[in-house]
């Protein structure tokens, strides 16, 4: 082991890390935040809302839409709300944008799974819950592990840095206030010894660059959405209405739209992602992947209202790759997920940049999914004082992220010490030679606890060494829920075969 790692090694802990910034207020950001407050440390969390809740709190408005197509990480606008003539209104939106989820929102993972070891759910709960009551959930671990006297709400993250010769974190922010009609923005700077991202990954929709999409949307922009934008059914009574995308939000619109007797087409391209097709209503046609949409030689206006009640269907057809064409669609909603972006971190983006080509200090490359360079999901190898929570993906959310939240707490408290740094970035490489084109980088799916055991082999091997408790994984409860849950999703996954 060389001197810098060695040094390395010895500034994590509490010797060196007293504060820490959290950005993000929903499941990631508040069990990080409890866990630090656990272990000593002054915590201040970050939230761009007002609410803790994160992707599970339900806001009857919706975010601006996003370019279509859009399919690499953007550069955040700082200066978007020194535009003149803002309300506050739009100013809200602009400074903390409302999320995803929609008002029959359910967790697709049961309740016995999705867990923190800082609170269980109360006695009786259901497996699968609306999501006020995941809110509550969380807004209960909040109150009871004093996270949140210490949040900051209505208040944005614009820029993380470590300056050259600096070992503390220089934190921008931007902070709003509304009182009635008129608004204000005050700015603040701050450091802190580590800094833990838990902004999640739901807020960039990806729009896929489909030929004519983008013409659709600028003729019909309130016909043609990104599910970000889906709250309820309703709009979609008795229409016809497109999915692309077949994950987990495009299963849920499509059985509330069938229920309410719409007609539904869900369009994808095959991948072991998808959601399977028998879990759709009977009634959805799953086609296959879009490959170009046409409009009609007329005017937009003819028979169509752009916005309200619309009158007709629009005005063109959709050809599909197999060559067969939808006509008579009143709606398109684009379901194909998410770009990962953490804006706030200056030059560690690289959207120019393929995946491929990331170097060893890159966190975001042009494939809008991958964050690089961190050590088992969790910490920035560069400089581990720079922490995510919530890049795991296909998991058991708050029981990973919970179980994440915990190593990371103990090795900022110098409990457990990270391998040395080329250690780190040669697992890194190995895992990337692996990695195969269609797969996801982050995807757990199913071998969650394979990982838990390594973390586990990892941290007890110190805590040990340290005459230190060991630190649990998932209890037995959970193990059998697991074991239930997977031996389900394998029984499903023959029927893909």
């Amino acid at each position: 082991m060389g001197s810098i790692e060695v040094l390395q090694s010895l500034k994590i802990g509490q010797d060196s890390i007293k504060t820490v910034a959290v950005i993000g207020a929903g499941i990631s950001g508040v069990v990080s935040a409890a866990h630090l407050i656990k272990e000593g440390f002054e915590v201040t969390i970050f939230e761009r809302t007002g609410r803790i809740g994160g992707v599970w709190y339900y806001d009857e408005r919706v975010d601006q839409d996003s370019p279509f197509p859009n399919t690499i990480p953007p550069a955040q606008d700082w200066t978007d709300l020194d535009a003149k003539g803002l309300t506050s209104e739009e100013v809200l939106i602009l400074h903390g944008p409302p999320g995803p989820c929609y008002a029959g929102l359910k967790n697709n993972v049961p309740t016995s799974l999705m867990k923190s070891s800082l609170l269980a759910w109360p006695e009786g709960t259901e497996e699968f819950i609306g999501q006020d009551r995941m809110v509550q959930y969380l807004e209960d671990i909040a109150r009871l592990h004093h996270v949140t006297e210490n949040i900051q709400f209505h208040t944005r993250v614009e820029d993380v840095r470590k300056p050259a010769g600096s070992t503390r974190w220089s934190v921008k922010t931007s902070t709003l206030r509304v009182k009635e009609s008129t608004f204000s923005v005050s700015r603040n700077r701050a450091d802190f010894d580590a800094v833990v991202v838990a902004s999640g990954h739901y807020h960039i929709p990806f729009v896929p660059d489909i030929p004519g999409l983008s013409a659709w949307k600028d003729r019909f922009p309130e016909r043609v959405i990104h599910s970000k934008r889906y709250r309820t059914p309703e709009p979609f009574r008795g229409k016809t209405v497109l999915l692309i995308g077949a994950g987990a939000s495009s299963l849920d619109i499509a059985r509330e739209v069938d229920a309410l007797g719409g007609t539904v087409y869900q369009s994808r391209r095959e991948s072991k992602y998808d959601l399977l097709g028998n879990r759709l209503p009977e009634a959805v046609k799953r086609v296959a992947m879009v490959a170009e949409f046409i409009a009609n030689d007329v005017d937009a206006l003819s028979g169509v209202a752009i916005n309200g009640n619309n009158q007709g269907a629009i005005p063109g057809r959709i050809v599909l790759e197999d060559g067969t064409a939808l006509e008579k669609i009143d709606y398109v909603v684009i379901a194909t997920g998410y770009i990962t972006s953490y804006p706030f971190l200056g030059e560690l983006e690289q959207p120019s940049v393929a995946f491929e080509d990331a170097s060893d200090r890159t966190l975001i490359t042009s494939d809008g999914y991958t964050t690089h360079n961190l050590h088992k999901d969790i910490f920035y190898i560069s400089d581990p004082t720079l922490a995510f929570i919530g890049v795991s993906h296909l998991v058991s959310t708050f029981s990973l992220f919970d179980f994440q939240a915990k190593v990371m707490a103990k090795v900022f408290a110098g409990h457990v010490h990270l391998p040395p740094e080329g250690s780190m970035k040669a697992e890194h490489r190995e895992r990337k030679n692996r990695f195969q084109p269609g797969d996801r980088f982050h995807a757990l799916q199913l071998r969650e606890p394979i990982y838990i055991a390594e973390v586990l082999e990892w941290v007890n091997s110190d805590l040990r060494k340290a005459r230190l408790a060991p630190m649990k994984g998932m209890d037995a409860k959970w193990t059998l829920a697991y074991e239930a849950f997977k031996a389900g999703r394998a029984a499903e996954s023959k029927l893909r075969q």
